[in-house]
């Protein structure tokens, strides 16, 4: 061992100086967070320089008087002000140096799980040296104190072993709060049966400072666990989600969650009881904790629903590992129950899938759902990535419409916006895909009234049936059946309040309904090339012959052909549905109807060619 060796800079840690029960290595026990904290003791005190005001370490004079209110005032000042334990020990270091000339002050955090005291020791330019005392320890003059539970006063300080540390009267006094050991403080000083009782103060504040820290530590840990199931609450799941994410994003790897849900939950609940759901939602969480990698994430992401963070996983190996997951839920058994092989599992992925956290995790409850709609294969769950599905398929879009009925008071997005950016970015494939898709969003917005379900669909037909009668070419008979199917796609932008009102509106209502067309141009068709050509159908469906229509009045063959067809195809179904104020009407009245508004509302020909055709078209949808 070197004697009198100058200690390391600011920061770095004696090497080697101890034997036996002294160990400089300071390896940490991960079960205290607090030591780890302790550890860092002493960064940004002083820079490495000494002090203002340290009086030289061999003067052995008394310092004055001391003025005790103000000490005491400044320690409390340090409690009450101080959260941070490192900030914390840094001030009380500071005030014994500068006030008292300290020679060394230090602290030791007791872990009596692990059996070992983490100890700091900080000298008058602030170097740090850091070694671990052993409780079993027995002749360790620390031990000895922290049995005796009173604080010990020595000769010097040699017992730690800390040759490049000034000998010098040293206290070791322990720190018990309702008859638990805290901590351990050390302070060497010439001066020291002077202010012993204040070192005693000190460290009993220092002792609460750090049980205060302790349980706080403890609140917000309970605070991420789920009472249930000992995984990560919701929230605590999205606070490590977004940081999942972050580092995704920098280190370019992707990252996968699974959504977990266990099917039947009401009706287990209803017949063995709420105490066996528990039961099983438990079972579940537990295994699928137990067959995760250490570094992915699980969390309680619902009530009976468990969520997976994968880390650096695409969806290929996401669905395998959930293939994984659910065979080993269904090797396990609940009485009465039987084996959990009940669940439906979705999965979407960053950033394949999404680079917004709220729409890979909408997506991957959308996935869910639709893993619910296929049911069971072989008695497994069928388990579903965005990438297995249409979006544009019924069960796919039932699905999203519920996802997002249940997040719009979080995330103040509603179905219809989040519908159309899905449309936005599409990729339209072919003819067929185009029409598949404009269908799908079409009957979507019927949605929002059940009284005009179908309504697109029905009016498509109507236009094609009467193109077709008066010999237009097929490609402008295609393009009509498009138009058609999005004339009303601007009632996405109406509030349903007005849209789905019963009575007559007044004339403020009618004038936010009479925008629908020009919304549905703006905000669905001028954004997408493909669908340029449908923008006279769409925005000009209800001028009428006379130009008294809306939005822009033209009249007559002003009005283009297409939109004129479609007027009238409007018209029609709407007479013959069922109407929150009426019963659908006939196809003579609706047709009578039709015969007195043309050469009025609408062309002439037109009322009369379709009225030709329209006994052969269904009355009623």
């Amino acid at each position: 061992m070197q004697k009198n060796k100058k200690p390391t800079n600011l920061y770095k840690e004696k090497e080697n100086l101890s034997p036996q029960n002294i160990i400089t290595t300071n390896p940490i026990d991960k079960s205290n967070n607090l030591v780890a904290k302790i550890n860092i003791l002493g960064s940004g005190i002083n820079s490495g320089k000494i002090p203002h005001g340290i009086i030289n370490h061999h003067n052995e004079k008394s310092l004055g008087v001391i003025d005790y209110a103000a000490f005491i005032k400044q320690i409390s000042e340090i409690i009450k002000n101080h959260r941070d334990i490192k900030d914390s020990l840094n001030f009380f270091h500071s005030i014994f140096i500068n006030k008292f000339s300290c020679v060394c002050t230090g602290l030791g955090i007791i872990n009596e799980e692990s059996g070992v005291i983490n100890i700091k020791i900080l000298d008058k330019i602030s170097n740090v040296y850091s070694f671990k005392v052993f409780m079993s320890d027995k002749n360790n003059e620390i031990i000895k104190a922290i049995e005796n539970c009173e604080c010990s006063v020595l000769n010097g300080s040699d017992f730690l072993k800390l040759p490049s540390i000034t000998n010098a009267p040293t206290a070791v006094i322990p720190v018990q709060i309702q008859g638990k050991n805290i901590c351990v403080a050390i302070v060497s000083d010439y001066n020291l049966q002077n202010y012993l009782n204040l070192y005693q103060f000190a460290a009993a504040n220092l002792g609460l400072l750090i049980q205060n820290s302790i349980l706080n530590e403890q609140a917000a840990q309970s605070s991420y666990t789920d009472n249930l199931t000992n995984l990560y609450t919701h929230r605590r799941f999205h606070e490590l989600l977004t940081q999942e994410l972050v580092y995704a994003q920098t280190s370019k790897t992707k990252v996968s969650v699974l959504i977990f849900d266990i099917n039947d939950m009401g009706q287990i609940n209803r017949d063995y009881g709420h105490s066996k759901g528990d039961e099983v939602i438990k079972v579940v969480a537990n295994k699928i904790n137990e067959n995760i990698k250490k570094q992915d994430i699980a969390a309680r992401y619902g009530g009976d629903k468990i969520a997976v963070i994968l880390r650096n996983m695409s969806s290929e190996e996401a669905k395998y590992m959930a293939e994984y997951l659910t065979y080993s839920l269904s090797c396990c058994l609940v009485d009465d129950i039987g084996p959990v092989n009940k669940v439906s599992v979705g999965i979407a992925t960053y950033p394949d899938d999404s680079k917004d956290k709220e729409k890979l995790l909408i997506l991957a409850e959308q996935a869910v759902l639709v893993s619910k709609t296929k049911g069971y294969a072989n008695g497994r769950s069928t388990i579903v990535t965005t990438q297995d599905y249409d979006f544009w398929d019924d069960a796919a879009l039932n699905s999203f419409a519920t996802v997002m009925a249940k997040r719009h008071s979080q995330l103040g997005i509603n179905f219809e916006e989040a519908l159309v950016e899905q449309f936005q970015n599409e990729n339209i494939l072919s003819q067929n895909h185009l029409i598949e898709v404009v269908t799908s969003l079409a009957s979507a917005i019927d949605a929002k009234d059940e009284y005009t379900k179908d309504h697109s669909s029905s009016v498509s037909r109507y236009s094609v049936a009467l193109a077709r009668a008066i010999n237009l070419p097929e490609k402008e008979v295609e393009r009509i059946k498009l138009g058609a199917l999005l004339h009303d796609v601007g009632k996405i932008g109406i509030p349903e309040d007005v849209l789905t009102k019963p009575d007559k509106l007044t004339d403020d209502e009618f004038k936010i309904i009479q925008q629908h067309p020009s919304i549905g141009v703006e905000k669905i068709l001028e954004p997408n090339p493909l669908l340029h050509d449908l923008i006279p159908i769409v925005k000009y469906h209800h001028e009428k012959w006379n130009g008294k229509g809306y939005p822009c009045g033209l009249k007559e063959e002003e009005i283009p052909l297409a939109a004129r067809i479609v007027a009238i195809a409007d018209t029609y179904h709407a007479l013959i549905s069922d109407r929150p104020y009426r019963k659908g009407l006939s196809v003579e009245t609706a047709c009578s109807i039709l015969e007195e508004g043309a050469g009025i509302q609408w062309d002439k020909e037109l009322v009369r060619q379709f009225i030709a055709i329209a006994p052969s078209l269904a009355t009623k949808i």
